[in-house]
């Protein structure tokens, strides 16, 4: 590692409205996946660090919740964290869909930033999937509201001008300390990651508002290394009995079906054999009690 003076260092939170794909853009800037993502708004609850390290700098992305009209302490606590990753910062990442013009919700973001002092590079995204000569007018109706550090037109998905925008923001920040191992990617425990990958496959296979009203705790997560494998318990807390019924599904079809993907994807990402057992637990309205907002991890 460079252990230059030049060497750079900060922090770089990702805003935008939800499903715009900021967890998309983190994993693909940190090569794996530890965000969770689904074509669904407000996939992303908790802010969430990647660590992306070079020769020259150490960036320290903050992924963070969809910024929209609460309804609930859930949702609340989800648009908190996001507005608190617009202080504090060195730069903010403000992600907005390719279209045709700029939405209320994205205005709605800019006069948070104006109140602000951070830097913010706008990053245009899912520019894949639109006509390269549609961004010209968008751009132009971005500069004419905000005094954008940069402007950079990316796909999340593909990889598109993502080099490039890391490149920028590691030129842009201060000289500083390596923070975290330069092999660390996230400061997530396993358990959490686990949880929320268990969390993204209800979120695409159920409907409705059935995804919104789930919450996931791993409570045992025991290594057994002589048989290469973890064996994990995890409870799915839901709000509704019919929503129980619903993951349950008939003859049970939906919970093993739940069982079978997330322990795919757990076990891809633990790299090791994985015995997953899921139970489901009815907390009556959790997303409106604090009590059950902290015991499940929403402080």
């Amino acid at each position: 590692m460079n252990s230059k003076k030049e060497f750079k260092s900060g922090f770089v939170s990702i805003v935008g409205r939800p499903n715009v794909g900021k967890s998309t853009l983190l994993n693909q800037i940190l090569g794996q996946k530890i965000a969770i993502t689904a074509n669904k708004p407000q996939t992303t609850r908790n802010r969430i660090l990647g660590i992306h390290t070079t020769e020259s700098a150490q960036v320290l992305f903050l992924d963070t919740p969809g910024i929209h009209k609460a309804t609930d302490k859930l949702n609340k606590y989800m648009v908190d964290q996001a507005l608190a990753a617009c202080r504090g910062v060195d730069i903010v990442l403000f992600l907005v869909e390719a279209k045709d013009r700029v939405g209320g919700g994205d205005a709605y973001i800019l006069d948070i930033l104006a109140k602000g002092d951070v830097p913010v590079i706008l990053v245009i995204n899912k520019v894949d999937v639109v006509a390269k000569d549609k961004l010209l007018p968008l751009i132009k109706a971005y500069s004419e509201r905000f005094a954008f550090k940069e402007i950079v037109p990316v796909s999340a998905f593909t990889g598109e001008g993502v080099e490039r925008l890391v490149s920028l923001v590691s030129a842009a920040l201060p000289v500083g300390p390596l923070y975290y191992p330069e092999d660390m990617v996230t400061d997530l425990p396993e358990r959490f990651i686990v949880a929320e990958m268990i969390r993204e496959q209800i979120l695409r296979k159920t409907h409705q508002e059935v995804p919104y009203g789930v919450a996931v705790l791993v409570e045992s997560f025991e290594e057994r290394p002589g048989k290469d494998l973890v064996a994990i318990q995890a409870v799915i807390h839901v709000g509704r009995d019919a929503h129980k019924r619903i993951l349950v599904g008939k003859g049970g079809s939906m919970i093993r079906t739940l069982g079978e993907s997330s322990r795919h994807e757990i076990e891809r990402f633990l790299g090791t054999r994985v015995f997953l057992e899921l139970f489901i637990k009815v907390k009556k309205n959790w997303m409106d009690s604090d009590h059950m907002l902290r015991e499940f991890g929403y402080e």
